[in-house]
């Protein structure tokens, strides 16, 4: 019997009952479709974390205070020790000992109440200079921002991010207006560019001021040698091609300044290094929620394989008659598991027309959370999905077709 032969005799069968096969379709059709859903909010959630890392720039590195012992046997963790000074931040530009840095941005970080008129909110106030601005990729939506006069002169001003902008004003526009941080008035100039929340390089939930305001005001932290301590010094480099050279320099340089002979009281990363890791989480993230919906696909697995035994008790005369015209074992054995992987792969195609369908209406809605779903299909999904689907009906079609193959014709013709 030819494999055309087969596929016709397996499709005609499938047609034969169509209300049965609809139902068993159903399973696989849900299966396929969830899978197909889950997977490209996966992928999308991984696309919008990534590109938000990516668009600040992936030739910056990220130097921080790092373990130091405190005396008692105990070491602190990364950014515990104030070890950082403004004039490590400031040495790293210099075209002798580090060609390769384009730029540094020092960065004084603290918690804060801000507070305009009757509105209030907790947030993270960032005390910078004015090239971090350009080294961090930050877009000012109106007014200015913090400019090296005010650095000098201690100025008490401050620039917004968005969702802050939006907490404290609402529709009224900011600039001009006092807003009180910690208990101390300040003036905004400047509101940023929504680019989200704070997670993953996101600036709408911050308050940036002068760097030498966020230290005379806000948090007076010095090293032990009494120099003022930053809590992060972020560095450009001249291209992504020096990222390399960039931090062998930064590293030496620092070495050098705080006279270290024994392990690195700072620690330096870089985007890439956290694209990286993000990306092997994301993907693990991805792969768990397509194994999740793949449950469902077992269960129509299930549903194929109980309706395929169902289908074989019923056709036990056809079996003994085809066996008795000269069918062979294999014949019978491919015309069952044909049978089921085709219910599978069109529940398949099904769902995936499904899937298709449903992706753009998912995104950009906000469903489950404040934040819209982003989707992200790709053409790997869908394969995934068919093949998954079509390798289910043929396992759940293996059972049964055995057992049709193995029927005696004798027996079969007897069967009432």
């Amino acid at each position: 019997m030819s494999l055309l032969d087969t596929f016709r005799t397996a499709l005609s069968a499938i047609i034969g009952n169509k209300l049965r096969a609809g139902l068993t379709l159903l399973g696989v059709v849900i299966g396929v479709t969830a899978v197909i859903a889950l997977m490209t909010i996966g992928r999308g959630v991984q696309q919008s974390i990534t590109s938000r890392i990516a668009s600040q720039g992936t030739n910056q590195l990220f130097v921080q205070a790092g373990a130091t012992d405190t005396g008692r046997g105990l070491n602190g963790g990364q950014g515990s020790a104030a070890t950082l000074t403004l004039q490590d931040a400031y040495s790293l530009v210099d075209s002798v000992f580090t060609p390769s840095v384009k730029g540094v941005a020092p960065e004084i970080r603290t918690g804060a109440q801000v507070v305009a008129g009757r509105e209030n909110t907790s947030t993270q106030v960032i005390g910078v200079t004015p090239e971090y601005e350009d080294i961090r990729n930050l877009t000012v939506e109106s007014g200015e921002f913090i400019s090296q006069p005010q650095v000098r002169s201690n100025s008490e001003v401050a620039v917004l991010g968005a969702n802050i902008s939006e907490t404290l004003f609402g529709i009224r526009i900011p600039l001009g207006q006092p807003i009180r941080i910690n208990g101390r008035r300040f003036i905004v100039i400047g509101v940023l560019e929504d680019t989200g929340g704070t997670a993953f390089g996101g600036t709408g939930n911050l308050v940036y001021i002068p760097i030498t305001t966020s230290y005379y005001r806000l948090s007076s932290q010095r090293t032990t040698q009494g120099d003022v301590a930053v809590d992060q010094i972020t560095v450009q480099s001249r291209g992504e091609e020096f990222m390399d050279q960039a931090e062998d320099e930064v590293a030496m340089s620092l070495r050098l300044r705080h006279r270290i002979t024994g392990e690195d009281d700072f620690t330096i990363s870089s985007n890439q290094e956290l694209l990286e890791t993000l990306e092997e989480t994301t993907n693990a993230l991805v792969i768990f929620l397509g194994a999740i919906a793949g449950i469902s696909l077992v269960v129509g697995g299930i549903g194929i394989m109980n309706i395929m035994l169902v289908s074989v008790t019923e056709r036990t005369r056809e079996i003994g008659i085809r066996k008795a015209m000269g069918a062979k074992r294999r014949d019978i054995l491919f015309q069952f598991m044909t049978e089921a992987t085709l219910l599978s792969l069109g529940g398949g195609l099904i769902g995936l027309a499904i899937g298709l369908a449903t992706t753009p209406i998912l995104n950009g809605r906000n469903v489950i959370g404040p934040r819209p779903i982003e989707t992200g299909f790709s053409i790997d999904i869908a394969i995934i999905a068919l093949v998954v689907s079509a390798l289910i009906g043929l396992i759940s079609g293996i059972y049964p077709a055995m057992r049709a193959a193995k029927m005696h014709p004798i027996d079969a013709l007897r069967y009432e």
